[in-house]
């Protein structure tokens, strides 16, 4: 008997084994209850409690590895973009120009926000690149419209009021003031 099958065999190693199984068992009923996870696992066959112990297990790496959080939530935001960027530039539909010209505005304003405030966000909130990471998946994925819902309920209301403010304020000359200089 080879020392792998001893270890597998040893009562301890079962009870651990058994302990894990009940409570993947208990997520998978839990995660149950949320039809984008259900839907997420029938169309990659990969099951929801893998996927989302994965993607906590990811978030705690770029945590623990912050150094690397805020290149790796950079790279999330443009690499794939910039490529689909590319792809709609070449297809004749302007369907996929807008959602990505879209995405681009709304990723670009808030990197602009986060330029100067970023060593008050991540003393308050250090998990601040993996949440930044999934706030950006949520903006590029087309299923969830992210980056068109942040325009038009956040940045379309601000940069509209701020247009509307510059057009007001501009003065304006009509010929009786013309004629009275």
């Amino acid at each position: 008997m080879s020392a792998a099958q001893k270890i597998q065999q040893h009562p301890v190693f079962v009870q651990v084994q058994n302990k894990a199984q009940y409570h993947v068992g208990q997520l998978d009923k839990e995660l149950s209850k949320y039809p984008v996870l259900n839907n997420f696992e029938n169309r990659t066959q990969i099951p929801k409690t893998y996927a989302v112990l994965g993607a906590l297990f990811i978030i705690a790496v770029l945590h623990t590895v912050n150094p690397l959080a805020a290149p790796v939530s950079n790279l999330v935001g443009w690499g794939l973009p910039a490529y689909l960027s590319f792809k709609a530039l070449e297809t004749p539909s302007p369907n996929d120009d807008v959602q990505w010209l879209t995405y681009w505005v709304v990723f670009g304003f808030f990197n602009f926000l986060e330029s100067f405030a970023i060593r008050l966000v991540l003393y308050y909130l250090p998990w601040y690149y993996a949440f930044k990471t999934v706030f950006i998946v949520w903006l590029q994925l087309p299923a969830f419209r992210g980056a068109q819902t942040t325009y038009f309920t956040v940045l379309k209301p601000i940069l509209s009021n701020v247009s509307g403010q510059s057009r007001a304020v501009a003065p304006t000359t009509t010929t009786a003031d013309a004629h009275q200089e």
